[in-house]
């Protein structure tokens, strides 16, 4: 870690990196260490994803005030405001990420990747909540097993990642893919070029 750009990713996920990395920024990355459990029961999910990414900037602005600081927070959740919603988050074994893809299959549930821009001075530069809505085809049992045993739901909200294998389970999505894969990457560039950090109409990309 170079410890010298001006930006600093407040994320371990390497598809964060990747994204931001795909559109030529220079960043350091330094993860946050902070409690992610939800707070009781009425918390609702967007406001969720929205203190965790503000509450991950604050703990890595802590120890780079040099620079500009982008967290984020990515939340999967079934239900609606009436019904209650339940949110979704990384399986820690086959049987939870079983569970999660049954509650899934064939239903619409919907993600919000949320972010946060501190500047140096620690002031919230940009905080956004990006919820899109995405179906589930019916999945068998046997498909759920085999998707299991790639390994690629145990580290991801909601026990499944859209850029991988988990493609073919997808009927429909609406809203933004790459908040999905988590980081809603139009609005944060947007943000970012605010700041001198990035230059978004280069590439067409307008509010």
């Amino acid at each position: 870690m170079s410890l010298h750009a001006s930006l600093v990713l407040a994320s371990a996920s390497p598809r964060r990196r990747e994204m931001l990395s795909g559109v030529g920024l220079r960043f350091d990355v330094l993860a946050a260490d902070i409690d992610e459990s939800v707070q009781g029961d009425s918390e609702a999910p967007g406001p969720y994803a929205s203190r965790l990414a503000l509450e991950k900037a604050q703990a890595v602005h802590a120890q780079r005030a040099d620079a500009h600081v982008l967290a984020a927070d990515t939340v999967v959740a079934i239900g609606d405001a009436s019904s209650g919603f339940t949110i979704l988050g990384k399986p820690g074994n086959a049987e939870e990420a079983k569970e999660m893809l049954r509650l899934l299959s064939g239903k619409e549930h919907s993600v919000i990747s949320a972010f946060c821009l501190l500047t140096p001075k620690g002031e919230v530069a940009d905080a956004q909540a990006i919820e899109t809505s995405v179906c589930f085809r019916d999945l068998s049992d046997e498909e759920i097993d085999a998707y299991i045993d790639t390994g690629e739901p145990f580290d991801k909200a909601g026990g499944y990642g859209i850029q991988g294998y988990a493609q073919a389970f997808i009927s429909s999505i609406s809203g933004s893919y790459s908040s999905v894969v988590g980081l809603p990457l139009c609005q944060v560039l947007l943000a970012l070029e605010k700041q001198g950090l990035w230059f978004a109409h280069s590439f067409g990309c307008s509010e």
